[in-house]
């Protein structure tokens, strides 16, 4: 478990924030697809790396790690990447902001959750289209709120990237998918144009990566 390998899906909002940390942190890294369309991730060899059957599973210093946030604050915590504030209090704003998008809205608008929603209306017509625009739409204009707390300048908490900008691009790639309205979040547009500037982000995104 030498190498740095990275599992996960082009599209999944969790990898797309773990990419986005690696690069930051200047860690090369070996990519395995696991399909999430193809339900490759319910496969007996995933389910061995990652009981849950989710992505992404990072294998790195000889540890296997899960959960995306749980990897970011590890990369954070050991390379001493500054996406967090020293302050305590500061600390706790940073990662309301990120945890806002992060557990709040991504989680209930995932493949696996829009779907079965779906199978639940017997596949009517644009159901997942309304199911995930009723969360994300709401938790952006909740986000662009909660950014009025900070000076964006250009990130979302100020001059270098934390753990909120590496939560709200997923999220915004996400919200462009299902053609959510980007007109009322000025501080948003602001943040993810400076975001889409950065290499580290540039060569996450999953445009970049996919098959």
């Amino acid at each position: 478990m030498a190498e740095t390998t990275l599992y996960d899906f082009w599209r999944s909002s969790a990898s797309y924030r773990v990419r986005i940390a690696l690069n930051l942190a200047g860690i090369a890294y070996k990519a395995v697809s696991v399909d999430l369309v193809e339900k490759a991730n319910r496969l007996p060899e995933h389910l061995a790396r990652n009981p849950q059957g989710l992505v992404p599973v990072l294998e790195l210093d000889r540890h296997r790690f899960t959960q995306s946030l749980a990897i970011i604050e590890y990369l954070n915590e050991t390379r001493g990447l500054g996406w967090l504030p020293d302050d305590p209090v500061a600390r706790a704003a940073v990662r309301a902001l990120a945890y806002s998008v992060a557990i709040d809205v991504h989680p209930i608008c995932n493949v696996s959750v829009a779907a079965h929603v779906s199978d639940l209306l017997g596949g009517a017509k644009g159901a997942r289209k309304a199911w995930s625009r009723h969360f994300i739409g709401p938790g952006l204009a909740a986000f662009e709120e909660l950014l009025t707390g900070f000076e964006q300048a250009p990130y979302c908490t100020g001059g270098t990237v934390s753990l909120a900008d590496i939560c709200l691009v997923p999220q915004v790639y996400n919200a462009e998918r299902w053609d959510i309205d980007f007109e009322p979040f000025p501080q948003i547009r602001a943040v993810i144009e400076a975001c889409r500037a950065h290499p580290a982000f540039a060569a996450a995104d999953p445009e970049a990566v996919k098959p």
